[in-house]
């Protein structure tokens, strides 16, 4: 088995991480684009060819499913890789988990990137799924750029930032882009507030590696031989992930775990 995932940076750590818990034997291929990230900021055309161009260097390895491990990228190419791709490779994408936050009952919160927050995207999802339940959109200003440089005080403030636009009253907190669930620990210390009940985050790695696994017609094997190997392409061109990934634990386990290649 093999499975790629794609993202213009290391937003995709959290998923490449779930999936390597999930299927430890199935071989890991992740395509980034470093000459072209942020993709947030980029017209849906442009982001959708960067995003076509690094999908065509994932596929060219022949994978399985092809994942794509951002939000941004989700919301606005999502349709074209389809078109380009499917049904000789499934392509999953990443869905902001509203429906789940929205089944507790309590009022929460989205934390997203500006261009995402606020998007008819998002409205739609929480027509769909979160009608009568209390939901406040956070844009989270820096915050996807700090976490791909690993930039500490820029971590910090920006989550800062983010917790003081979210409402005392707040029980949930969905994580509506990749980047966050690497600083998911932070993101929850800012946002718990005292005396309150233990706050829940929501994130989507979990959920899409179960998902991708369900489209190809595999099961969960997390006892199965940590065998799978791990390619990186930047830009198309096999090399290692970028030196901010080793700082967060999914990039850590993931190389630690896997021989690469």
């Amino acid at each position: 088995m093999k499975i790629a995932l794609m993202d213009s940076g290391i937003g995709l750590l959290p998923a490449a991480a779930a999936m390597r818990g999930l299927r430890p034997d199935a071989d890991l291929v992740v395509s980034l684009d470093p000459a072209g990230m942020p993709w947030g900021p980029r017209t849906t055309e442009d982001l959708t060819g960067r995003a076509l161009a690094v999908a065509e260097a994932a596929a060219a390895q022949r994978p399985d499913a092809l994942i794509v491990g951002c939000n941004t990228a989700t919301v606005h190419a999502l349709t074209a890789l389809r078109a380009r791709f499917e049904p000789e490779l499934p392509v999953i994408g990443t869905v902001p988990a509203i429906k789940p936050a929205a089944a507790g009952g309590g009022p929460f919160a989205i934390w997203a990137t500006p261009a995402t927050t606020g998007s008819p995207y998002q409205r739609g999802l929480i027509r769909e799924f979160a009608e009568g339940v209390g939901v406040t959109e956070v844009p989270c200003w820096g915050l996807a750029e700090a976490v791909e440089h690993a930039d500490e005080s820029a971590i910090d403030a920006a989550i800062a930032a983010a917790a003081a636009l979210t409402p005392d009253e707040v029980t949930t907190v969905v994580l509506g882009c990749t980047h966050y669930e690497l600083v998911a620990e932070r993101i929850h210390a800012a946002v718990q507030r005292p005396g309150r009940p233990p706050l829940v985050l929501h994130g989507s790695a979990g959920a899409v590696a179960a998902q991708t696994l369900r489209r190809i017609g595999a099961h969960p094997a997390p006892e199965a031989p940590a065998e799978g190997t791990f390619t990186a392409l930047l830009n198309g061109i096999a090399g290692p992930l970028p030196a901010a990934a080793l700082s967060y634990e999914e990039g850590r386990l993931l190389l630690a775990a896997t021989p690469v290649r």
